[in-house]
């Protein structure tokens, strides 16, 4: 790797992590003269991340006006599940077919080391992260790593909205299993029994029941984005 593609990449990786955080406001003006200097970087690479990004949804161009920060309405979000739905629920077609006894029990063991921190964690990030490990390590299974990779953006443009949904199932559940858990459970024993019919109709029914929150969740997202400075 050159020393540009290097740089190139550090300010990619830099401005996706601010993209998927909302670091920018939904539908604010991308400032590339400040970003410059925040980030060290040249003109060239910052341009080139901000092209990629562009391709991976997080930003949009316009015209002799510049980079944008992606929308959020509830429609984006609802957008972003639906696609979630299909490309989880492919893969798990796949899953059922082409994985492997010892790949499915792995995943059973995993799911089960890591309960006791997915029902005892405070932290929604880390709670986030053994959630989507879940879904990503079905996606595996499939063998195809084009939905993987699809699977992988869809998570990191919805995470912001995610960590919120994530917050308010904890604070309904207080003291019980997480709903999403039980789902898990449900998803694995479908794939264990290889019966795609099932898999698909308990994954598609543990993503909806979150794309349902989405309204509300965009709308706490905004209060969240505009607090007013003290």
């Amino acid at each position: 790797m050159t020393k540009r593609e290097s740089n190139v990449d550090r300010v990619y990786e830099a401005l996706r992590r601010m993209a998927a955080d909302f670091a920018f406001k939904p539908d604010q003006r991308i400032n590339e003269s400040a970003l410059s200097k925040l980030l060290g970087a040249s003109r060239t690479p910052l341009r080139e991340a901000l092209n990629r990004l562009v391709a991976e949804g997080f930003l949009t161009f316009q015209s002799n006006r510049g980079f944008f920060c992606r929308s959020l309405t509830p429609q984006y979000i609802i957008d972003l599940y639906e696609a979630r739905v299909a490309v989880e629920c492919e893969a798990l077609r796949h899953a059922c077919a082409r994985a492997t006894d010892e790949e499915i029990a792995a995943i059973a063991r995993a799911l089960d080391r890591m309960e006791p921190s997915y029902i005892s964690t405070s932290d929604m990030n880390d709670l986030l992260e053994m959630d989507e490990e879940f879904h990503i390590s079905l996606a595996h299974l499939s063998q195809n790593n084009e939905l993987v990779r699809m699977l992988r953006n869809i998570n990191d443009r919805v995470r912001y909205i995610r960590l919120i949904d994530l917050q308010r199932m904890r604070d309904r559940a207080g003291s019980e299993t997480p709903g999403d858990l039980s789902a898990h459970r449900i998803i694995l024993a479908a794939l264990q029994t290889r019966d795609p019919a099932k898999a698909d109709a308990a994954m598609r029914s543990h993503i909806e029941k979150r794309r349902e929150q989405a309204t509300e969740a965009v709308r706490i997202a905004f209060s969240q984005l505009y607090v007013p400075a003290d």
